[in-house]
């Protein structure tokens, strides 16, 4: 854990990052002076970590394939769930024997002929003694359960994340990243919290009914029978209402709390275009709509939760009545002593109290249970571009790329590329040109296989794609999109991102190569200046540049450049176009090309339109020509050597 190089660079470095960070415009990102010596003192406690061991497959094991259910994530610690258990089955004897006591203290020293002070003293001393083993024995089962919860909670959030990382780019493009983040945070806090207290006070109140019923039926089997006579069937009658009425809610209450968090992200996201165009107010409006809903879902199962409890507990009151009045009517006639009659009614109240602690710990079931259906819906989804059984590792390519009779659409009623037949051949750059829509980036993206076609192939010499592993194909391809995306950390980290083991050396060329010495040279501490979320603290160019320089250390043997320059002013345009020259040399390449002096600089052209192509050649031969590609580039001079047909990414 490198914080000083990484953080602050030691006990003064705070300051003087901040004077520096202040000077280029970066916000300050180490740790304050003030508290470098606090800082310091926690790193040396820190404890040593072993490396990792992580091994990442495209296909899921047959354990991970597995039906996400809470007993097969409790089944993996039987250790803990055995002890947790046991622990439970002992609380719950300890807890019982207070009302045997008082019943053999009132019965053998207060009743008129068996009055004993020493029985009583005894009773007493043995209650505060199991009192006190009681209070022991719970503490131990916290810490078991609580060390079970960690286990099993660390294992749901890495069998999660790796998921997200099968999952193809449909499924992103489909869903709300705040969706996701719900599925990560609040459905895996609910179960966290079910296996920490919920699962064990449900199963020590339920394991507490079970034990009082026999103690009961020992008691008295007269009144014990009325008692379930009387009580058990309505109480079963409320709680299965309360199990469907219940469960609803919390679904309703799932999916509605990840709408909340899915336009909260998207606010956040999208701040700086919120405040431009003065959405604040109809945002708050939107918002309040939809944590509105979220509220009522949870004012559904609070009103769901006011009727079960108040009317257990009324039945539970009701019952007492009737049953004290049977008691008393055997105690007049001599079939019961006072104090099995004691005894008895102490033990009934303890009946009652686990069925109202059942209703809370209930709620917090459901609340699982409702976490567990909808992450067990994620894990079961499964990615559309995916690894066929026994996929062979595709070899050193030369970089020959086929579209074979390639027909595609997002959704298979829409296709957005018909039959298209196209061959690039290896170390040969095409531009692929046109209007918006065309299909430009989407026949990128299905040769670097970020989609399948709908129909026909696509081959990498000779090969096709779907055939090999993504790792082996995508470690061979290259692609810098049209937004560069940064992560957080310092800009040596997002430089070597493609690769783990890369040298100081070979950063240094990408430097150079790509133009970055400038930007590097002025940043506060060069390489290990940390890059902040997004990257927003850096320029949309000097974000691109960045990226070029991370596809250039990746050393891919094609590359895709999703209009690598659109972001750039003429003079970095002029710095990127002879790094490209470079980028390219000896290498395949497609350009998406929204600048028509980046098609320019192409060997070939590809003109699309309409999901076909309508053009291929050399720009020279296009011109000469006088079709299509002409009348654009007519259009590009007439507006002043600006490419009139620079869009977004298709």
């Amino acid at each position: 854990m490198a914080w000083g190089g990484g953080w602050g660079g030691g006990g003064g470095g705070g300051g003087q990052m901040f004077g520096s960070s202040s000077n280029t415009g970066l916000p300050f990102g180490g740790i304050p002076s003030e508290l470098m010596d606090e800082a310091t003192k926690l790193l040396a406690t820190e404890p040593t970590h072993e490396p990792s061991d992580i091994k990442f497959q495209q296909r899921p094991s047959a354990k991970e394939r597995r039906r996400l259910t809470l007993p097969k994530m409790l089944g993996a610690y039987p250790g803990y769930v055995v002890n947790g258990s046991l622990l439970v089955i002992i609380i719950s004897l300890v807890l019982q024997a207070g009302p045997k006591l008082t019943e053999y203290a009132i019965n053998n020293g207060m009743s008129p002929g068996h009055r004993s002070l020493k029985v009583i003293a005894v009773c007493g001393g043995l209650y505060l003694v199991l009192a006190l083993l009681s209070s022991i024995f719970q503490r131990i089962q916290v810490s078991v359960t609580g060390k079970l919860a960690s286990r099993v909670m660390h294992d749901l959030r890495i069998r999660v994340f790796v998921h997200f990382q099968r999952l193809s780019l449909d499924f992103f493009t489909d869903e709300k990243a705040g969706v996701l983040m719900s599925r990560m945070t609040s459905d895996v806090e609910n179960l966290q919290q079910l296996i920490q207290d919920g699962i064990s006070s449900f199963a020590l109140q339920g394991l507490t009914m079970i034990v009082i019923t026999i103690i009961l039926f020992t008691t008295n089997v007269a009144l014990a029978t009325w008692t379930i006579l009387l009580i058990v069937p309505v109480l079963f009658a409320f709680s299965i209402w309360f199990h469907h009425a219940s469960e609803k809610g919390y679904l309703l209450s799932r999916d509605r709390i990840a709408n909340v968090l899915a336009d909260l992200s998207e606010s956040l996201y999208g701040i700086r275009v919120v405040t431009a165009n003065n959405r604040q107010k109809r945002n708050i409006t939107n918002h309040r709509h939809v944590v509105g809903a979220y509220r009522d879902a949870n004012l559904y199962t609070g009103r769901v939760n006011a009727i079960y409890g108040p009317s257990t507990n009324m039945i539970g009151i009701l019952g007492t009545g009737l049953l004290l009045g049977i008691g008393g009517h055997m105690v007049i006639e001599h079939k019961l002593s006072v104090g099995a009659l004691i005894a008895f009614f102490l033990y009934l109240n303890r009946f009652f109290q686990p069925i109202q602690l059942l209703v809370q710990q209930y709620n917090s079931l459901q609340q699982g249970r409702s976490s567990v259906i909808r992450l067990r819906e994620l894990l079961q989804t499964p990615p559309s571009v995916d690894e066929v059984e026994g996929a062979a590792t595709l070899p050193t390519i030369e970089g020959r790329i086929t579209f074979e009779h390639v027909s595609f659409g997002y959704n298979e009623d829409n296709l957005v590329l018909h039959d298209v037949n196209l061959e690039i051949a290896p170390g040969e750059s095409v531009a692929f040109v046109g209007p918006t829509g065309a299909g430009k980036s989407t026949m990128a993206k299905l040769a670097n296989r970020f989609y399948d076609p709908t129909s026909g192939r696509v081959l990498l010499d000779g090969v096709d794609i779907r055939t090999v592993t993504l790792r082996s194909l995508r470690s061979q391809l290259g692609v810098v999109p049209q937004e560069a995306f940064l992560f957080a950390g310092s800009i040596r980290t997002n430089l070597g991102f493609g690769r783990t083991n890369i040298t100081d050396d070979e950063i240094e060329e990408a430097i150079d190569v790509v133009g970055l010495r400038d930007l590097i040279e002025r940043l506060p501490q060069g390489l290990d200046t940390i890059v902040h979320e997004r990257g927003q603290t850096l320029s949309a160019g000097e974000r691109q540049l960045l990226a070029l320089a991370r596809a250039f250390l990746a050393r891919p043997r094609v590359l895709i450049l999703d209009e690598a320059t659109s972001s750039l002013d003429l003079q970095s345009e002029t710095v990127i176009e002879r790094a490209l020259d470079r980028l390219l040399e000896g290498r395949s390449a497609i350009l998406i090309a929204h600048r028509l002096t980046t098609a320019q600089r192409a060997d070939r052209i590809v003109v699309i339109d309409k999901g076909g192509i309508v053009e291929v050649g050399t720009p020279k031969d296009l011109l000469a020509s006088g079709g299509s590609y002409a009348a654009m580039y007519e259009a590009w001079l007439a507006s002043g050597g600006r490419d009139a047909t620079r869009d977004e990414d298709d």
